[in-house]
Formats: structure tokens, sequence, C-alpha cells
């Protein structure tokens, strides 16, 4: 989490308005607070407004656009705001408090100057003013998260490794991630630089780990699942560095809408557990299939959208680029004894126009994209325009004001021979935001086109 450095604090709502919230000295936890969870302040019921606010002001430039270039109609309304489609109002998240499953914590210096403080960050490396504050007071982590991340700080801070804030300055000790469960399970996921260590020298270190959160005061987090990964990068997937199981069990698991899900440690998962619940009875609802059509679900991390709409559809192929999660949905599907889902490990811009060939034109199918904030690859909104069987597309974005609206016009926009864009333009016809966030500015859309 990164804010300024001024102690004054401002919010952007994206292309909808700016405001000051203080103009004093905020402490350090309040200044955390407000740039993790800027709407902390405000009565749940005005955070949806705002949300609805700014989904609308969104799609208002995709209304816009469509309607210049002729793909859409001129609402009769003499309202200029008024879409050309509806927009459900913000549905509230069934849980406000502790609801995330999933966070990582930064380790950095803290106010008294720590290097091996854990927590979020506020400040910029370029401002030099970085301070990593402890995450207790933040209202949307579970007290789990907060527990282990209290643990782990004790843990480095008695390891004879310096912890490692700039890599080209040395250190060991990275950030933590911990997932949770509803029913109970705990996954913490230590990341650790090795510099020039050699694996002989690593092993007491881990070794070290097990035994403070197995026998030492971390006993007190009782984890299901202690993982280890060794990486010289920012980010790495489980091919670039392996997950190193150090205790427990490999998978924790989650349950929704009477299914149950493997999760492995770097599976996508909706953040929001009771969230995601609605979340998916809002894509069913939204799909409307006549059970005789296939469900292609992009972007499908551990399947749980295409598990959960699988009585809905003839057919679920799920898609997803991180192998890991395939195996999950593949266990996932087994373990809930579905035998009408397939999934598929790989670049969904390289698979999807090849599985899309044999599909039966007669029969209008459906698709579901979950993408990350960065939208779809060009080649898949491609496949999906020129495949004629694909009569409806529910696309769920998290950041439809980013590189999302690009997928839209693409989406909707006239057929352009110099893109391969040949297929029927496809239509918004419904959006619906779901605040998976609450205390925060970001929301899930689900926007439904149709051809």
């Amino acid at each position: 989490a990164n804010t300024t450095d001024s102690s004054t604090v401002c919010f952007i709502i994206p292309n909808l308005f700016k405001f000051t919230l203080r103009s004093f000295h905020f402490s350090l936890e309040e200044r955390l607070a407000e740039a993790v969870t800027p709407l902390w302040r405000m009565s749940y019921e005005k955070q949806l407004q705002i949300k609805y606010e700014v989904q609308k002001k969104t799609l208002q430039f995709l209304d816009a656009h469509l309607i210049q270039k002729k793909c859409l109609q001129q609402p009769n309304s003499q309202n200029q705001q008024q879409l050309s489609f509806p927009l459900l109002p913000t549905m509230p998240s069934p849980v406000l408090e502790g609801y995330r499953n999933k966070s990582t914590f930064s380790v950095n210096k803290g106010p008294d100057g720590n290097p091996k403080t854990v927590g979020f960050y506020i400040g910029t490396g370029k401002g030099q003013n970085i301070v990593c504050v402890h995450a207790d007071h933040l209202l949307n982590l579970p007290e789990k998260h907060k527990q282990v991340a209290t643990y782990y700080e004790q843990f480095i801070q008695q390891s004879p490794l310096e912890s490692c804030i700039l890599f080209h300055k040395g250190g060991h000790w990275r950030e933590i991630t911990v997932r949770t469960s509803s029913l109970g399970d705990t996954m913490a996921i230590v990341y650790f630089h090795p510099q020039n260590l050699k694996q002989d020298e690593i092993q007491p270190h881990k070794e070290s780990l097990v035994n403070f959160f197995t026998r030492g005061a971390g006993a007190a987090c009782q984890l299901t699942s202690l993982y280890f990964q060794e990486s010289s990068m920012t980010r790495s997937t489980n091919e670039q560095a392996p997950y190193q199981l150090l205790y427990g069990k490999p998978h924790i698991y989650e349950e929704i809408q009477e299914l149950k899900f493997r999760i492995s440690p770097d599976a996508f998962f909706q953040v929001n557990t009771f969230g995601a619940e609605a979340l998916f009875k809002t894509v069913r609802d939204a799909s409307q299939s006549d059970k005789s059509s296939t469900l292609l679900d992009v972007c499908c991390g551990t399947g749980a959208i295409g598990l959960s709409l699988s009585k809905d559809f003839k057919n679920i192929i799920g898609i997803e680029l991180i192998e890991q999660a395939i195996e999950d949905a593949k266990y996932n599907a087994s373990l809930n004894g579905i035998l009408n889902c397939h999934f598929l490990a790989g670049k969904a811009e390289v698979i999807l126009p090849q599985l899309l060939l044999p599909l039966y034109p007669s029969v209008p199918h459906v698709a579901v994209v979950n993408p990350s904030r960065a939208g779809l690859h060009y080649r898949v909104i491609r496949a999906i325009r020129n495949c004629t069987s694909i009569r409806k597309l529910v696309y769920i974005s998290c950041k439809p004001d980013g590189e999302a609206m690009k997928n839209f016009i693409e989406l909707c926009g006239p057929p352009d021979p110099k893109k391969k864009l040949f297929g029927n333009s496809f239509v918004p016809t419904l959006a619906i935001p779901i605040d998976m966030f609450p205390h925060t500015l970001h929301c899930e859309l689900i926007i439904i086109f149709e051809r």
C-alpha cells in the first residue's frame, strides 16, 4: 500500500470526484487505514452508493463510445446520464469486516527504524520515506492473518539473517502470505531471497522456521500448511521457483454453495469467500442456459465458477495459465463428483482459438471471463468475437476503467478487418456491481454482453 508522504491525504475516485478527507496530521496507523481502506470512515450504504456512481461513470464512457460508433442506439430518455442498458444497484458483501481470505504482508523499516517490521508500508521509494506499519487495525483483515504476521515478525527479529528490503543490498527474509478458509484452515507462505547462500546453508533456517511455528511461540497460529519459496525475483510461479512444503498438509480447503475446493499456494481464489457465493449466484442467473450448451470458463483459476454452474450446462471447459490451479480444478471436479467439467492449462490466447473451432454453431454457447486487471489478450477477444456460436459473454472485471475497457470496445465495436474482428458485435445488456471489497474503492463489475 503506497500513499503520499504529505500529511494531507487525498483520494481519487476514478472519473468521479476528488476530495480531501483531512488537513491535519494523521497517525501512521490512520494513514495506512486511509491508503488500504479509504472508505472505512463512511457508512456502508454510502460506500455502496459511491461504488455505484463509479461504475456508472465508467459505463457511460463505454455507452457514449458505442453510440458514437453507431453500435448502440441513443436512449429515448432526455437524461444524458441515462445508460442504454440497465445498471443494477451495487450488491452488498455479506461480510463487512475481516473478509479477506488472502493477505500478503511486507517486510521493511518500521517507525522505529527496525528493518524487520512486518506489515504494510506507506510512502514511496522515490521519496525515500517508506515506513512499514503494523496492520492490526485494518478492518478488512481477519484476526488470524494479523496473528501470523505478528509471529512472523517475532521469528525474523530473532533470526541471524537480515531482512531483504532491496535485492541488491542483500538480506533474505521477505514477505509472508497468509491464506485462510471458512473451514478453519490456515496456510502461510514465507518468501526468501537466497542471495549467495547454498542449500546446506539455507536448510538450518528452514528448520528453525518450522520449529518456531510448530513447537515455538508461533505454534499459537495452528498452521495447516507452512510453505517456503526461494526466489531472486519479485514474483515467481511454482514452475520458476517451486513452493516447498515445510510442514503440514499440501493444500487448504474451502466450501462454497455445498461444493468443496482444494487450494494450492499460488492458485487464484476469490478473496472474499462469502462475497464469492453472491458472485457465483449472479453469474448463474445471468447465464440463463438451456442446459444444452457449453460454458467456456476463461481464467478459471481453481474452477470455482465453472463447477458452481456445472448443473446448468451440458459441458464446462475451463482454461487457466497456472498449472497448479488447473490441477486443483481437476481435483475439485473429482472431489465433488462432477463429470462434465474439463480443464486445460495454458495461455488462453493459444488454447481458445483452437478450442472454439469445433464448437457446433447451431447451439448457442456462453463464455465467462474473469481476467486480472490487465484484461484479456487481444487474441482471446478476437477468438470470442469471431466464434459465432458464442451468443452470450459474462465479463467479470475488478477494474473496468482500465485495460478491460479496450476489451469491451473490441467486443462491441463494428467489424474491423485490420484487427481481424469479423464476427457480429456484442451488445451490453446488463451490468451488476458486486462489492467484494468493503471499505475500499474496489468493486467487481459483471457485464452481460449478447450478440
